[in-house]
């Protein structure tokens, strides 16, 4: 149970004066349902306003605070144009206050003429003529204006301003209880960081770097000892040792012999299986590395002791690409495999279930589906995840609870995860990392094409689908957005459509999910050649006959999301190209992340450079999907303090008594504030 003393912080938004359904909505796309959410909806940048006692003593571009009497009010002549305010300072230099729209409205009842009123807002020139656009404040009393000086500018969506919202955030302030602290008295003297109330309002108020690091430390140190809470029940439990004998895995007949790579990781879990405490173990893996080979053996382990395993996709298109792969490599063994989807109903559902029910059914493969309530398992002893970082850590418990016995867990990701990282994901895990190519895969050629090629790229897409082959055309956004030149993947797919005729194909994330799988379904049979997509394509589409990728703006994508949709051709005996497509407006970053992927494949190498390259940004570009764990530490701030909290959190567990003692009660309140509190729910549950 989430303690009392959280209790006014998980109050939805609707309670907060001024808050009715017209403003739940904005809020909601922000993700600010609750009053928690807005007071860590902490600013993006900060406005530094100088006070000035007229004009002359201001530059151009400057934010300032002035007092200004207006003269004259001019309305537009044609009823388009912007409303403008005449008004004069102290020293008589005429300023213009310019208001667009029905702002108009606010600007006549704000400024009456003869009246001085103090103006904050940026001064700018239009013409041979001082002026401030939609000035940010206007007030009768100077110190009201002059309380402005320095103000947070936060994430807004439409329907929000950025007053309205300082507002929300400043009443979700006050409603902060007391909390005990949770941080090691110690570390906190040492960086004199301020208590966990006070960091919330000077993170609010101005540029204060004590406060943010603080707020992103306790949100590492929560995600640490969760982690850590993970790891430590795990070993407490008891699983089943899994020793194979070697029967079915000796007539595995796989098309080329295992790497280095693959041979160490495959002997490490097999070392795991034999032992009593669960299996936890990350196996990363780059594009076509080979990882699903690793897991056949695996799951092989379990199916030769005489048990289950289960392999859990994210999709259901990967679901069943997975089950195709693994069901011709096990053919030779005689192990049963069934796939299991959300989709499956009647009669087919019934044998699946009977199936796993009576043990007939050796490995199952599937979407979320497989761990449902009325999915039950003979012996369950071996669970594969693809593409972890789709799944939290509740999900993955949810399963576990399926086996007789905690069965053993292996995790894969294709996302090569710099080292520095791979403690912030999973930190309760032991890790396997495939860093070697199977033998006769072929380096793919990558090239970058400026966008005024275009031409030149389709032509050369038509000869490539003539010849028999087939291509992906990656578009960075869906539908054009109205102040961007962005190439959006339904135009673009109109334009080649118009040129290639039915043989294209569109996937992207808006597309109903019958649409979606029709148009994989398609390109993967090989009925269509051309599959024109957003980011969606970008894991587990395995069309070996695909050996051209165009990448469209191919500079707005990161690193590590290149190289993912990069590794969805060079998957046959066919060599492949990566047309990389750039604009015009290319950034010093950009050029080199560009050079980077021409020049490199080691998808490891790729992601350590990533996250030089983009510093505070995103971690490996996944923020776009909301990959990331953390809402409140940036990269920045994940480096530098994540080992600190590592530390404290292993202190804490080994030292100071657990969850038991005076700080482990608060740092209970701590995991439940950042809804860690799964950790938690393990030492009950345990």
């Amino acid at each position: 149970m989430r303690p009392d003393i959280l209790n006014p912080l998980f109050a939805e938004t609707g309670t907060l004066d001024g808050v009715g359904p017209k403003l739940a909505r904005p809020l909601g796309k922000l993700g600010l349902t609750r009053v928690r959410d807005l007071a860590y909806h902490l600013p993006e940048r900060f406005v530094t306003r100088r006070p000035v006692d007229d004009l002359d003593q201001a530059g151009e571009g400057e934010q300032i605070v002035v007092a200004l009497t207006p003269s004259e009010h001019r309305a537009a002549r044609s009823g388009r144009g912007p409303y403008r305010v005449l008004a004069h300072d102290s020293a008589g230099n005429v300023c213009a206050l310019t208001y667009f729209g029905r702002a108009s409205y606010t600007a006549k009842k704000q400024l009456p003429v003869g009246e001085k009123r103090w103006v904050a807002g940026r001064l700018d020139r239009y013409g041979d003529m001082l002026q401030i656009v939609h000035p940010d404040h206007v007030s009768e009393a100077g110190d009201a204006t002059l309380g402005h000086l320095c103000e947070p500018v936060y994430a807004l969506s439409e329907g929000l301003t950025q007053p309205r919202l300082a507002g929300l955030v400043g009443q979700a302030l006050e409603r902060l209880p007391d909390l005990p602290e949770w941080i090691e008295p110690g570390q906190r003297a040492a960086r004199d960081w301020p208590d966990w109330r006070r960091a919330l309002a000077q993170a609010h108020r101005g540029e204060d770097s004590a406060a943010r690091d603080r707020l992103a430390y306790d949100e590492l140190l929560a995600n640490s000892l969760a982690l850590m809470l993970v790891r430590a029940d795990n070993r407490r439990r008891r699983g089943q040792p899994l020793t194979g004998d070697g029967r079915l895995r000796e007539r595995l007949e796989l098309p080329f012999p295992l790497t280095g790579a693959q041979t160490r990781s495959i002997a490490e879990i097999e070392g795991d299986l034999g032992q009593e405490a669960p299996m936890l173990r990350l196996l990363q893996g780059d594009v076509g590395a080979g990882k699903t080979v690793v897991a056949l053996h695996a799951m092989l382990i379990a199916v030769e002791a005489g048990r289950q395993a289960a392999l859990l996709a994210p999709t259901e298109i990967l679901a069943r690409q997975h089950f195709e792969t693994l069901r011709a490599m096990l053919r030779p063994t005689g192990a049963e495999i069934a796939l299991l989807t959300g989709r499956d109903k009647g009669r087919a559902r019934e044998s699946i279930l009977m199936g796993l029910m009576d043990g007939t059914i050796n490995v199952v493969v599937g979407t979320h589906a497989i761990f449902q309530d009325s999915v039950a398992y003979r012996d369950l002893a071996l669970v594969v995840i693809d593409e972890q970082h789709r799944f939290g850590v509740a999900q993955r418990l949810q399963l576990a609870a399926k086996g007789r016995r905690t069965p053993h867990t292996l995790a894969m990701t294709a996302t090569p995860i710099p080292r520095t990282l791979t403690l912030a994901q999973y930190g309760e895990m032991d890790v396997s990392r495939l860093d070697e190519m199977p033998a006769g895969r072929q380096p793919i050629d990558t090239r970058v094409v400026a966008q005024e090629r275009l031409a030149d790229v389709v032509e050369a897409v038509g000869r490539h689908v003539a010849g028999g082959q087939q291509a992906y055309w990656v578009c960075p956004m869906v539908r054009e957005h109205e102040s961007e030149d962005i190439a959006a993947a339904e135009a673009r797919h109109a334009a080649l459509q118009e040129r290639f005729g039915d043989g294209v194909v569109l996937v992207h994330g808006q597309l109903a999910p019958e649409r979606k799988d029709a148009a994989m379904a398609r390109f993967a049979a090989g009925e269509a050649k051309l599959l024109v997509a957003t980011t969606v394509i970008e894991v587990g589409v395995d069309v070996p006959a695909a050996t051209l990728m165009v990448i469209e703006q191919a500079e707005r994508f990161g690193l590590a999301q290149l190289h993912q949709l990069r590794g969805r051709v060079g998957r046959g005996s066919e060599k492949s190209t990566c047309l990389l497509l750039r604009g015009d407006a290319l950034s010093e970053t950009g050029r080199e992340r560009l050079a980077l992927m021409r020049e490199t494949q080691d998808g490891f190498r790729l992601a350590e450079e990533d996250l030089r390259l983009r510093g505070g940004g995103e971690l490996l570009g996944t923020r776009q999907s909301g990959d990331t764990p953390f809402r409140v530490a940036t990269l920045d701030q994940i480096q530098r303090l994540l080992p600190l909290a590592h530390d404290d959190a292993r202190l804490l567990m080994e030292r100071d008594g657990g969850l038991e003692g005076e700080r482990g009660s608060a740092a209970r309140v701590l995991l439940y504030l950042f809804e860690r509190d799964w950790g938690v729910q393990l030492l009950r549950g345990g």
